[in-house]
């Protein structure tokens, strides 16, 4: 069984889409979170947010993304790109920088696609329409990444996300009006989670219009408060199998159209005290994949048990 068939895979979406391989390439605004802005911000967030290979926010959009293009040029012979603003809150800067940054990387004949990373309750139509405006003037494809991380709203407090399980739901109606594609970012492993949790969070995807999923394996950086809370043992995490079922079982509850971004998160070893259980992400990849065949387990295999079970159950639609 290849991993096509068992979950569908980003990559081949994109090639699906533009007709060949496409690259994302990383840019970092001079931005923050309204979170850090009110305390420390989420838990689990380093200093520099998730940015650990991008240029300094002062660097320029169109030099970010030429560089880093040139780069992948050479050693992939690519042709098409994705500007990917990463790091932080993107639509928390004022609305008419946020433009003309955008702008900055709308004007490449390489770009056919932009990717904005931002938070569900930073989620407003003066955006949205400016991104609209955007996408009919130069032709672009634009994604909107929303980090939810978790359905549960317990855990949301607990790691001190600043927002609920309602702003997220608020924001994905808001930004289908709109007909941009949605990715959401989900942790299955938050330690304060459990199976089910993340059934439900899978449930929820499956019912609200996500275009895609990136699933982060919980790293903990350096000097944040999750890794005191770990180095004191005051948190734990889950093994590595019972991850497995996790994203098994989230995998199984998502329609089969939705877009898999990512399994397993990436982190310098230097900046973390935890990842991926002391295993290289695509060893864990790799083994999960094996996991999932042993199982004859696959995206969207149990997704049409979301809605209406008991009529089902009940037969009362053979009636």
């Amino acid at each position: 069984m290849a991993e096509r068939e068992i979950y569908r895979v980003y990559s081949e979406y994109l090639k699906e889409k533009y007709g060949e391989k496409v690259y994302k390439l990383p840019v970092n605004l001079p931005v923050t979170c309204p979170n850090k802005c009110c305390g420390y911000g989420c838990t689990f967030c380093s200093r520099q947010g998730t940015g650990f290979e991008a240029m300094s926010p002062e660097t320029n959009v169109t030099y970010q993304l030429t560089f880093t293009k040139e780069k992948i040029e050479r050693k992939y012979k690519a042709h098409k790109f994705i500007a990917y603003f990463q790091n932080y809150t993107n639509t928390y800067l004022p609305l008419s920088k946020f433009r003309t940054f955008i702008e900055e990387a709308a004007v490449m004949d390489e770009i056919v696609e932009i990717s904005i990373s931002t938070r569900p309750d930073c989620i407003h139509e003066a955006y949205l329409n400016v991104l609209s405006q955007i996408r009919e003037t130069y032709g672009k494809q634009i994604t909107i990444e929303l980090g939810l991380q978790t359905a549960n709203y317990h855990t949301l407090q607990k790691i001190n996300r600043g927002h609920g399980l309602a702003e997220f739901i608020g924001a994905a109606l808001m930004i289908e009006k709109f007909g941009f594609e949605l990715c959401v970012h989900v942790i299955p492993n938050l330690p304060y989670d459990t199976l089910e949790d993340i059934k439900e969070t899978a449930r929820i995807m499956a019912v609200l219009p996500v275009s895609h999923v990136k699933l982060h394996s919980l790293y903990i950086a350096k000097d944040t408060k999750m890794a005191e809370d770990y180095l004191a043992g005051k948190i734990q995490i889950c093994s590595i199998e019972e991850y497995y079922e996790r994203l098994a079982w989230f995998l199984m509850y998502l329609p089969e159209n939705i877009v898999i971004e990512r399994l397993f998160s990436r982190i310098p070893e230097e900046d973390s005290v935890f990842s991926n259980w002391g295993m290289s992400w695509w060893k864990c990849q790799e083994d999960f994949l094996l996991y999932m065949k042993e199982h004859d387990f696959y995206q969207g295999k149990a997704s049409g048990e979301i809605l209406a079970v008991p009529i089902k159950k009940a037969g009362f639609l053979n009636q």
